[in-house]
């Protein structure tokens, strides 16, 4: 399980997108989140859902985890656990606050943070017009509030400039890591 992990609009999603290709090629499975935001929001690619059909699938046992942030109900199927046991890697797009929970289910996750200098987070959150200014606000403020103490178990990936160098740090990690064979 590879938690990809970092402030909403730090190219979590775009960094997915760049690699998702590669990491097909690679066997790598990357999860499609379910959330409580319409399918014609603006971002990735997930599964929007009412609150209601949220509550229905995860009370029916849909998702292997399932949290809130941002005002927002996000889960992950159940599939993945198919996926691991078949022996496949699997991407997840997960959270800062629900990283402590995953690790107690999948011990093994492979913690990637993907950071990104502050001005650059404000500037990525205003481009990408899906929340007003309060919205954003809220959202540097949780940014800041989840910034903790550097941790050794967490991979740190800078994505303050380019994709493409972020796309190949993070193939360079999980080459290290073992994911990926070397090159």
């Amino acid at each position: 399980m590879i938690f990809l992990i970092g402030p909403s609009g730090s190219g979590k999603d775009s960094l997915i997108d760049a690699s998702r290709e590669r990491l097909a090629a690679a066997g790598v499975e990357i999860a499609r989140r379910v959330i409580t935001r319409s399918a014609e929001a603006k971002g990735e690619a997930a599964h929007g859902v009412t609150p209601e059909q949220f509550e229905t699938l995860r009370a029916q046992g849909a998702f292997a985890m399932h949290w809130r942030a941002n005002g927002l109900d996000y889960g992950i199927a159940q599939q993945v656990d198919e996926w691991m046991a078949a022996g496949r890697a699997v991407l997840v797009n997960g959270s800062r606050a629900y990283l402590a929970e995953a690790r107690q289910r999948y011990p093994d996750l492979l913690a990637v943070l993907v950071e990104v200098r502050p001005e650059v987070l404000r500037q990525r959150l205003l481009a990408r017009g899906r929340e007003n200014a309060e919205e954003i606000e809220q959202r540097l403020a949780r940014s800041a509030r989840l910034q903790a103490p550097p941790d050794p178990s967490v991979h740190v990936l800078d994505n303050s400039t380019t994709l493409e160098a972020a796309v190949a740090a993070l193939f360079g990690l999980l080459r290290d890591e073992g994911v990926l064979p070397p090159e």
